[in-house]
């Protein structure tokens, strides 16, 4: 029994560490803006959706009584607020990032002002794990256009490689926690982050990279979302 529980308390030391070190991929990119003194193309929405995934999963932690969901998703709720005003400096586009932004935290506003109004806090952490659950998988579809890009071309070149295995480890381990503690909503959105990685992975072996210095590489602009 001990032993299950260190490693348990392992498990979950990891996970918030790989998690973590996942959502400061965000910071490579912010450090780009900041030495161009411009966002360029790129789009900031990955920002703003990474703070309504996280802010929502710490929302279920503290219903569920997830100490590490919490601790772990606080973390990625300051760092993508971060990099979300970091865009917001250095982009041209203001007033639409404004909108986009006031749009998300109303919808965040909302859903918390609704599961305080659910008298039963099994119904409220049910109705909030499937509004998380909703949220992350909507994300990790995010990536599949970039995959018909890849089989179109038939070169893995603009995807960042070293991303997506970390992003594999990430949901392997917070799968394996999700099955320990018989959390359903956390093991759902990971067992699909699980196959999308690997999807990802495949096409890696069946279109090979000419080289590693692809758009993928230069500017790694993708959200990471527990």
């Amino acid at each position: 029994m001990k032993s299950v529980e260190n490693f348990i308390a392992l498990l979950e030391t990891t996970a918030v560490i790989t998690t973590v070190l996942q959502y400061l991929s965000g910071a490579v990119i912010c450090r780009k803006y900041i030495s161009k003194k411009s966002t360029g193309e790129s789009s900031g929405f990955p920002f703003i959706c990474g703070f309504l995934s996280c802010s929502y999963w710490v929302l279920y932690g503290m219903l569920s009584n997830e100490h590490s969901v919490v601790l772990v998703n606080s973390i990625g709720v300051t760092l993508f607020l971060i990099y979300t005003l970091i865009y917001y400096v250095f982009t041209v586009n203001k007033n639409a990032y404004v909108k986009m932004f006031l749009f998300v935290l109303t919808a965040l506003c909302g859903i918390a002002f609704y599961i305080n109004t659910i008298p039963d806090i099994q119904q409220a952490q049910n109705f909030m794990g499937i509004v998380c659950c909703v949220v992350t998988v909507t994300f990790f579809a995010a990536p599949l256009t970039n995959l018909l890009h890849v089989i179109r071309v038939k070169n893995s070149e603009s995807m960042p490689f070293p991303l997506i295995i970390m992003s594999f480890l990430v949901s392997v381990q917070w799968l394996i926690y999700g099955v320990i503690i018989s959390d359903t909503f956390i093991q759902l959105p990971n067992f699909l982050g699980c196959i999308l990685s690997l999807m990802q992975l495949g096409l890696f072996v069946c279109y090979p990279p000419k080289s590693f210095a692809g758009q993928g590489y230069k500017l790694v602009d993708q959200s990471v979302v527990f």
